[in-house]
C-alpha cells in the first residue's frame, strides 16, 4: 500500500516575489520553458526536478502547455500541473535507465561531487526516471547553470554506459524556491519520502540513492 504523500508538490510553488534579503541584481527572475516557470536568482534555497526525456510523452506535456495557456498561466493551474506531473513521474513510464545502479551511482557522485563549492547540497532522491534535489545556489552560480552542467555530465557518461546515443535528459526541468523553515522541512520531507509515496520502499533510509540514508 502506497504511504499518502507527506506534502503536496503543487503547494510548493513560489511566492509572487523574491526573498528581501537576495543579493542578486534586480532584474526580472522570470522566465519560462515550455508550461514549467522558472525563477532563477543565485543565494537561495532552490527545490527542482529533472526527468528522462521518454519519461512524460510529449502529447501530454503538450496538452499541459496548452491548459495552461488556455487558463492565463495561473498560479493555482501550474500547481496543478505539478501535481500531474509528478503523479505520473512516479508511475514509472519510458526506459527508467537511473533504476540501474551504476546509472544512480553516476547521478548521485555528480551531485555530490561539487556539493560546498559551487552550491550545497541539502537533499536529493534519484528515481527511476526522475531526480530531485535540493540545493542553496552561491553567488556566482545560477540554477540553470548548475543543472545544464550536471544534465550534460551524466548525459554523456550514462549513454557510453548503456551503449547508446540521442537524447537522455527531457530539456525541462521544474524548480521552485524555498520561502521559510517550514517550506525547507516540507520540502525535505517531499523528496526523500518520494520513493515510498511510489510504493518503491517501506521507508525513506531503505532508498539507497537519496539523502535520507545519510542523514544522522
Amino acid at each position: 500500500m502506497k504511504t499518502p504523500n507527506p506534502i503536496d508538490p503543487g503547494s510548493l510553488g513560489p511566492p509572487a516575489a523574491p526573498p528581501a534579503h537576495s543579493t542578486a541584481p534586480e532584474t526580472n527572475p522570470w522566465r519560462s520553458r515550455g508550461y514549467l516557470p522558472h525563477f532563477d536568482r543565485t543565494g537561495l534555497v532552490q527545490a527542482l526536478t529533472f526527468r528522462l526525456h521518454d519519461s512524460v510523452p510529449a502529447h501530454l506535456l503538450e496538452r499541459w502547455r496548452e491548459e495552461l495557456a488556455q487558463a492565463g498561466h495561473s498560479p493555482a493551474k501550474a500547481a496543478d500541473l505539478r501535481r500531474q506531473l509528478a503523479r505520473y513521474e512516479d508511475q514509472g513510464h519510458g526506459a527508467c535507465w537511473l533504476r540501474r545502479p551504476a546509472i544512480a551511482e553516476l547521478i548521485e557522485g555528480t551531485l555530490l561531487r561539487f556539493d560546498g563549492e559551487r552550491y550545497r547540497l541539502i537533499a536529493w532522491c534519484i528515481m527511476p526516471n526522475h531526480v530531485h534535489a535540493l540545493i542553496e545556489t552561491g553567488l556566482d552560480r545560477t540554477l540553470d547553470r548548475i543543472v545544464q552542467g550536471w544534465k550534460s555530465y551524466v548525459a554523456h557518461e550514462a549513454n557510453r554506459l548503456l551503449e547508446r546515443t540521442g537524447a537522455f535528459w527531457a530539456r525541462e526541468y521544474h524548480d521552485r524556491f524555498i520561502r521559510d523553515d517550514d517550506h525547507l522541512a516540507a520540502a525535505i520531507r517531499y523528496i526523500e519520502n518520494n520513493p515510498v509515496v511510489a510504493g518503491m520502499a517501506p521507508n525513506a533510509q531503505s532508498w539507497p540513492w537519496s539523502s535520507a540514508g545519510r542523514r544522522n
